[in-house]
């Protein structure tokens, strides 16, 4: 695999050993204002979020500060509902509270932002800081890699179709 693709294929997920923290970091061929369109316009976030085995439909979708947010996820006939509130929407920073419902009484501190590399390139880096290290632990085990890289794939096609 030459280093270019390697820049573009999976995301770097680690988890901070003192703050009960997940960071992800992941290099995209399109600019900063084409990855915030990508996650604040429903019709494209739920064309590319994963992983690829679900299919998603918003259900409120109120991008500004303070604003809501809340999809609904499916596989198999079972429903998945996510939901958080907007706190701070810029044109270069996300920062928002990620809910499963599952799981009502974890609640995660999530902060994106998009990082111009100057080359028609753009560095995702996001965060989430969940209630405790049980929680963060309990994500990482689930998989939530593969719906990261595989809807992350799907964002790397709309981008390179030129849908964004």
């Amino acid at each position: 695999m030459s280093a270019v693709q390697s820049r573009y294929s999976e995301a770097a997920i680690e988890a901070d050993p003192k703050v009960p923290i997940i960071r992800i970091t992941r290099d995209f061929r399109g600019t900063p204002a084409q990855l915030m369109k990508a996650h604040t316009d429903p019709a494209l976030f739920v064309r590319w979020v994963g992983p690829d085995s679900i299919g998603s439909r918003i259900i409120d979708w109120d991008v500004r500060d303070g604003g809501s947010w809340r999809y609904v996820s499916s596989r198999d006939g079972e429903e998945f509902g996510f939901r958080g509130c907007f706190h701070t929407v810029s044109d270069d920073k996300i920062v928002q509270t990620f809910t499963f419902e599952g799981m009502p009484d974890q609640v995660a501190l999530e902060t994106l932002w998009f990082e111009d590399l100057g080359d028609g390139s753009t560095r995702l880096h996001a965060q989430s800081l969940c209630d405790s290290f049980e929680a963060r632990d309990g994500w990482l085990a689930s998989g939530m890699e593969v719906g990261v890289n595989e809807g992350y794939a799907a964002l790397d096609k709309l981008l390179g179709a030129g849908e964004i």
